[in-house]
């Protein structure tokens, strides 16, 4: 076998190649972090082996900087193993006490690494769906507080310019009210606007649920209103109707492609009522390859969800919190996708009440409501059984 050993970095990269008997094919040499470069290594590993598939190629995961040299040695068909920074520091620990961290050390390291065969697992097509899937519903997490931070937004503005319209609507944020208020952005201007075009604009926006007797109350409410009169701040309520427009169009898009790779997935927890693409996609992504948990409290430990225990001499905490570390996005996914299975299902329906008349507090309800959700999606993810709803 031929191991090759790559520490990443932005502008360049160290490599080492060796083989299984300890020969050493090339000392660490460096090569740029471009094309030129990354022939120049694929050219060194084609000179020492005509089998490719006898190759070992290992990189430390350093974030998007890995990206690139990693597409191309899946391109070329060559055996990749992604390793955590954590596991190749441990590692070279124990081969020295001397504290001997360089590039070239490192690359070295993961060479041996791959050579001990220290239970590594390959980078394959799942893993490029699985990265390619995480950074969708990352992106997609963060366009969607965005949003909610200008929808925060818009409350606010509304308030200002025209405060009563709130206690007319169930929700600011419809289409007809984002259309009502990027033409005439404050009480002021609706209040001396035809009713005729005013009404039209509603039904139209509304698609017929508002008529002339909203556009009536609207105007009559417009007109006795308190509103403040500041274009200024008129016109930051247009513009941000217009943004919260455009990251609607983006998160569509997002979804889209989530939705694309979650189809050739085919993953069984879309079978579980109440779990959709976008929840769905965010804990499979987060949680990635199922085998690399041995039950489903190592998952829940790894969101975050198993409880922190406090003890000091002979007090031993009764009291427990959640840990909240680990994957946040993993955290948030299974608790939203817990709300809803709860809703949709009966037998969770039934633990959550079950739960709740034992007198917990709903949060602390739904949490071992995840702990039974977890436990299912590790079933089925393992088994690739669909669920079965129950009557």
């Amino acid at each position: 076998m031929i191991y090759v050993g790559i520490d990443v970095a932005k502008d360049n990269h160290d490599y080492f190649i060796t083989n299984s008997d300890g020969k050493v094919l090339f000392e660490v040499f460096t090569i740029p972090n471009n094309k030129e470069g990354f022939d120049n290594l694929y050219q060194r590993i084609e000179s020492v082996t005509d089998d490719l598939t006898k190759v070992k190629v290992g990189l430390e995961a350093t974030g998007h900087y890995s990206y690139n040299i990693l597409g191309f040695l899946l391109d070329k068909g060559l055996l990749t193993f992604v390793i955590n920074p954590l596991h190749t520091n441990l590692y070279r620990k124990s081969l020295s006490l001397r504290k001997t961290k360089t590039d070239k050390v490192d690359a070295h390291t993961i060479a041996m690494m791959l050579m001990s065969d220290v239970n590594l697992k390959s980078y394959s097509n799942a893993s490029y769906h699985n990265e390619e899937l995480k950074l969708l519903t990352r992106y997609r997490f963060d366009k969607v507080k965005e949003r909610a931070k200008l929808k925060t937004s818009i409350s606010r503005l509304v308030n200002i310019l025209f405060p009563e319209l709130e206690k007319l609507l169930p929700s600011l944020h419809m289409v007809s009210v984002y259309n009502l208020l990027i033409q005439y952005p404050g009480a002021y201007l609706i209040a001396n606007v035809h009713l005729t075009k005013l009404t039209n604009l509603l039904e139209k926006s509304s698609k017929g649920r508002y008529s002339k007797n909203t556009a009536v109350s609207f105007r009559e409410a417009a007109k006795n209103s308190i509103g403040s009169i500041m274009p200024a701040k008129s016109l930051e309520l247009k513009h941000t109707i217009k943004l919260i427009h455009e990251l609607n169009s983006e998160i569509d898009e997002i979804e889209s492609q989530i939705k694309t790779i979650m189809d050739k997935i085919n993953s069984p927890i879309l079978s579980i009522p109440g779990i959709n693409y976008r929840m769905g996609a965010m804990i499979i992504a987060e949680i990635g390859d199922f085998s690399r948990f041995n039950s489903s409290d190592k998952i829940l430990a790894y969101a975050g969800f198993s409880p922190s225990i406090y003890q000091s001499g002979q007090l031993d905490s009764s009291h427990s919190h959640m840990e909240k570390r680990g994957s946040k996005y993993l955290r948030y996914a299974l608790y939203n996708a817990t709300k809803y299975v709860c809703h949709w299902d009966s037998v969770f329906a039934i633990y959550l009440e079950k739960k709740r008349s034992e007198g917990k507090h709903y949060n602390v309800a739904i949490s071992h409501a995840v702990k039974k959700l977890v436990r299912v999606i590790y079933h089925l993810e393992k088994t690739k059984q669909l669920y079965i709803k129950t009557a």
